[in-house]
């Protein structure tokens, strides 16, 4: 169970909640303190005093006053009006991510909501209810407003939702989980579409899948080294504690301890060759920036998580209208997250070469086949992983950086949040593929050095991936194994940190 009080929400809640259907709940302290905040919010309501999004229009129509009849139907409206986005949906656990930190900020108590409409958050979560989100329309500033409107759709009987692996109105979902839709009242439609929940959501189920591709490159590029021959000499500790940016260290102890007692290393430890290219001796300062980047993400991320990010907010007997739903926090990392995953992706890419190219190295077949012309062996693997590399290129360049006005220039400058964040999929996945590919190379690079063996570690992982795609032993068509061995990285199952 993941008790929700607005302040102790963690990654590992997110991917327990999103993807393994963990049980929701309010504390109870929330509940008291969402009843506060709300005595508030309609005691303004129901003066002559003009707030915000209670009592006014929204954004350029934030000045024209609602008379109090009508503030049920503006919240309504609120709702309908902002639940205009297009594209494919977000995935499920996407969406049950969204809603599970949207329950989080409203449980902090200074939305002026009340306890229901975040309960009802947690019952779509608990009854496996899925709004059907759809992933473009959002500009990051106020907030995700579009994705979070068709999850708000959703609560009040409207939209669509998924529900036992059906796709119904949102009505006839609700209604099949045994679930009441809600009459919004003041204040809580503006605080159900308002915040950075959808670039936030994305953005942490990529972030854990970045975390785990970041290790696997350490064990990756140590299998590529031995398939080499080359020299663990560079990943020396005094080396690095003389330039100590935490990732670089801990990437270098990685790949040195991934070495350790390796075979082929012994066998050409006397040899004349002194360095080796930089994507084999400078692994540990590029994999290491790539770690402490994303060290930096979910630093950020983790403030998010407990963050209120909708406007106007309570305070005491006040409400103050302010900007904490702009994505800029978010955007700039999420785009910091995609560059880095596109060097590693790059190096990654280099080191493939280096595997399959003649040119490069006289001690491995070319191309790894075993008959050379007859064969083309992993040629093309090089060639995908290039064509990846590229892509993440195009990708990487930043969406943060480009602001388009909206709402009668109300909204003047905005963060472009969640096109960094989709862009960012698209990166993750790239890169997964390319490890992928450097994985299955590296593993059939030591199979032509046999009788020679690797590590105990690394020929404990070259046993597992056997089971995973079978040894290279002729031509065959690779895309089902680069998917399966994706799978398998992303599984953590190459984390370096785990013993053999």
């Amino acid at each position: 169970m993941v008790s929700l009080d607005g302040s102790r929400l963690s990654l590992p809640d997110v991917h327990q909640v999103s993807t393994h259907h963990a049980a929701v709940e309010i504390a109870p302290p929330a509940i008291a303190a969402m009843q506060r905040s709300r005595a508030v919010v309609e005691r303004l309501a129901s003066g002559d005093a003009p707030v915000y999004a209670v009592n006014t229009g929204v954004g350029l129509l934030a000045d024209v006053r609602v008379p109090p009849e009508q503030l049920e139907q503006l919240q309504r409206n609120v709702v309908r009006s902002h639940a205009c986005g297009v594209g494919d949906p977000l995935a499920r656990e996407e969406v049950r991510a969204m809603m599970l930190i949207r329950a989080n900020v409203l449980a902090k108590g200074f939305s002026g909501i009340r306890p229901l409409v975040a309960q009802r958050l947690c019952d779509l979560l608990n009854r496996g209810v899925t709004p059907i989100v759809p992933s473009q329309g959002s500009v990051g500033a106020s907030g995700d407003l579009a994705p979070l409107a068709h999850i708000a759709l959703v609560l009040i009987g409207e939209g669509e939702a998924e529900f036992d692996g059906v796709r119904l109105s949102g009505g006839a979902a609700i209604q099949r989980a045994g679930i009441e839709p809600i009459v919004l009242a003041s204040k809580e439609g503006i605080s159900l579409v308002n915040g950075t929940q959808a670039m936030l959501a994305v953005g942490c189920l990529e972030l854990l899948k970045a975390e785990t591709l970041a290790q696997a490159a350490d064990t990756v590029c140590a299998m590529t080294l031995d398939g080499l021959r080359g020299t663990p000499r560079a990943f020396d500790p005094r080396l690095h504690a003389a330039r100590p940016h935490p990732g670089q260290v801990a990437s270098a102890a990685n790949l040195t301890r991934l070495l350790e007692a390796s075979e082929i290393r012994q066998s050409h430890i006397t040899c004349r060759r002194v360095q080796d290219a930089y994507s084999l001796r400078c692994a540990p300062q590029v994999h290491g920036a790539v770690r402490d980047t994303l060290t930096e993400a979910r630093r950020s991320f983790e403030i998010e998580l407990n963050s209120v990010t909708d406007n106007p907010l309570v305070f005491g007997d006040e409400i103050i209208s302010g900007g904490n739903f702009h994505g800029e926090p978010l955007a700039l990392q999420l785009d910091a997250l995609a560059v880095a995953l596109t060097v590693l992706a790059g190096i990654s890419e280099r080191r493939i070469d280096r595997l399959v190219n003649p040119a490069l190295n006289e001690e491995l077949p070319p191309f790894l086949t075993g008959h050379a012309g007859l064969e083309s062996g992993f040629m093309m693997l090089q060639v995908t992983a290039a064509a990846l590399v590229a892509e993440n290129r195009v990708l990487s360049h930043p969406a943060s950086t480009g602001s388009i006005t909206t709402s009668g220039n109300k909204e003047d400058f905005v963060s472009m949040g969640m096109t960094s964040a989709l862009k960012l999929k698209q990166v993750v996945r790239n890169t997964r593929n390319v490890l992928a590919i450097e994985l299955l190379t590296a593993a059939r690079a030591l199979d032509c050095l046999r009788p020679l063996k690797s590590s105990p570690v690394i020929e404990r992982i070259r046993a597992e991936l056997a089971h995973v795609s079978a040894p290279w032993t002729a031509d065959r068509s690779l895309s089902a194994d680069i998917q399966s061995t994706g799978d398998w990285i992303v599984s953590g199952a190459l984390d370096p940190r785990i013993d053999a």
